[in-house]
C-alpha cells in the first residue's frame, strides 16, 4: 500500500504490517484513502482529532446558512384595503428577514364563483412587495388560491443596513 505520512508527505508503498509498526510507533491510527487505487492509499493520522476536526468544520458551515422558512399569510376576496395594508406590512416584514411567505386566499361559500377577485388582492401584494420578493409558485387549490413569495437576494440591503446604521451615531 501507499503510505502518506502525517503531514502529508509521501512515505512510498509499504507492506501492511510495516505501515501498521509505522503507526503504532507514532501513537497514530492509520486510514485507508482511496480503496480503488492500485495500490491502496492509506494516511497516518490522529482519527479522534480528525473527526473532531470534521465535525467543527460541519457546525461552522451550518451556522452560516440561513434556513428560509414558510410563513403564511391568510387573506379572503373581500378585505377592507387598511387590513390588506396591514397584511403587505407583515408580509413584507417576513420577507426582510429572509423567510419565504405563502399567502393563503380563501374563498367561502359563494365567493368561489368570483376567482377574479382573489387574484386582485393577490396582484396587490405581489406588486406591493416587488422590490424585495418574486413570485415563485402560484396553486388553485379547491377553495383557495397560494401564492409563495420568495425573498430576493439581500446581501446589498445588508449592506445599506450597516452603512446607515454607522451614519447617524
Amino acid at each position: 500500500m501507499r503510505l502518506i505520512g502525517e503531514e502529508g508527505e509521501q512515505l512510498g508503498v509499504v507492506l501492511l504490517q510495516k505501515a501498521l509498526q509505522i503507526a503504532y510507533e507514532h501513537g497514530l491510527d492509520l486510514v485507508q484513502v482511496a480503496s480503488a487505487e492500485n495500490p491502496p492509499v492509506c494516511r497516518l493520522l490522529d482519527y479522534g482529532k480528525y473527526k473532531y476536526e470534521q465535525t467543527k468544520k460541519e457546525r461552522k458551515a451550518k451556522k452560516g446558512q440561513k434556513i428560509g422558512l414558510l410563513k403564511e399569510v391568510r387573506l379572503r376576496p373581500k378585505i377592507e384595503e387598511h387590513d390588506l395594508q396591514a397584511k403587505i406590512k407583515t408580509a413584507r416584514k417576513l420577507l426582510e428577514e429572509g423567510n419565504k411567505v405563502k399567502l393563503m386566499l380563501r374563498f367561502r361559500g359563494r365567493e368561489i364563483i368570483y376567482p377574479e377577485l382573489g387574484w386582485k388582492v393577490l396582484r396587490k401584494v405581489a406588486e406591493a412587495s416587488q422590490g424585495i420578493a418574486v413570485v415563485s409558485n402560484s396553486v388553485n387549490e379547491g377553495n383557495n388560491i397560494a401564492l409563495v413569495l420568495s425573498p430576493v437576494a439581500q446581501k446589498k440591503s445588508k449592506e445599506k443596513g450597516t452603512d446607515a446604521k454607522t451614519q447617524n451615531p
